[in-house]
């Protein structure tokens, strides 16, 4: 094999993701120097804030370049190595994006051991999605036994380990998803104490119903009116993380009516970028390995096969087409 595949980004949505967003390039492997490796990547993660980096506007990181490589959590073998810590035959998660193979000097790279975890868990339920439920419930919401918890977006690659954390924790804990389909997955699989199917029309009510205690913390992945709805069903004293407002990715406007309840319930507010936190990734990525190859977290994935349909597939995921983990197959 001398020539790998890659997407770049060729132009920048003005709304919504199209296809010719992205192009599909073939190019030469590179060799490799002293201190690198060439890995051959497995599976590519997609994910929300991916949608994000493709805008110029300011962020907490950089936009992504436009005709470079796609941004994306990959995991892979190593097929080369002139790296001392690296070997060939390791299996290694990093960021290296919507490509075939890649280079790496080894920096924010890890190896992992598949042994009883399969490898796209490490993008999903022990990796990035998984830190990012694992930080917010316990560093942000801390909720306490017998409390009631709220996760949106609650059968994606984030709220569904939200969700299963918040359990094991004593919580009651309400989910809301796209059809019931979904709603019933979060509840018969992942055991949540209800779902709530936004996409019904009744969410105020069925919220209102789903919590008769009130809210005393919100996993918030969604924004808009979903947000708002949970801000009234608030407790006193509440704590809500917020990690993603896919709601607005395209520019849509999200007002929210219940703001008021920030300060009349005294609540705690937070946004949150997990790979901020490095300091806490040693720890919860060992407890989620731990849960998973135990069986007590559970997980669920989408996968596209090749690297030609990851454009479709992540316009699908931005439009909740998508169940559990969002994946794309590279061989």
């Amino acid at each position: 094999m001398t020539t790998y595949q890659r997407i770049v980004l060729a132009s920048r949505p003005t709304a919504e993701v199209q296809p010719d967003n992205f192009r599909l390039e073939t190019a030469d492997i590179p060799a490799i120097t002293d201190g690198q490796l060439l890995v051959r990547n497995q599976f590519l993660s997609l994910d929300p804030y991916m949608r994000g980096r493709m805008s110029e506007g300011k962020s907490y990181a950089a936009p992504q370049a436009l005709n470079e490589t796609m941004i994306g959590g990959t995991v892979g073998v190593v097929l080369e190595s002139q790296h001392s810590t690296f070997a060939v035959g390791d299996t290694v998660v990093g960021t290296l994006g919507w490509a075939e193979v890649a280079v790496s000097d080894g920096s924010m790279l890890r190896k992992v051991d598949t042994t009883h975890i399969p490898a796209s868990a490490y993008l999903g339920a022990v990796g990035m999605p998984g830190m990012t439920a694992w930080y917010g419930l316990n560093q942000i919401m801390a909720p306490k036994a017998g409390e009631t918890v709220v996760v949106s977006a609650a059968s994606g690659a984030v709220g569904s380990v939200v969700g299963q954390l918040a359990k094991l924790k004593g919580c009651r804990v309400v989910g809301i998803a796209g059809g019931a389909q979904k709603c019933r997955y979060v509840v018969e699989d992942l055991g949540f104490d209800a779902c709530i199917d936004y996409k019904a029309g009744n969410l105020a009510a069925d919220l209102a119903a789903a919590t008769p205690d009130g809210i005393d913390a919100i996993f918030e992945n969604v924004g808009g009116a979903i947000f708002d709805a949970a801000l009234a069903r608030t407790n006193a004293f509440g704590r809500v993380a917020i990690c993603g407002w896919i709601a607005g990715y395209n520019g849509e406007a999200t007002p929210l009516d219940n703001a008021r309840f920030i300060l009349t319930n005294r609540l705690s507010v937070r946004g949150f970028i997990v790979s901020e936190q490095p300091q806490w990734w040693t720890q919860g990525l060992s407890e989620l390995a731990t849960l998973v190859a135990t069986g007590k977290l559970k997980f669920r994935e989408s996968v596209a096969d090749g690297l030609a349909s990851a454009p479709e597939a992540f316009i699908g995921l931005l439009q909740g087409r998508n169940f559990g983990k969002q994946l794309v197959k590279l061989g």
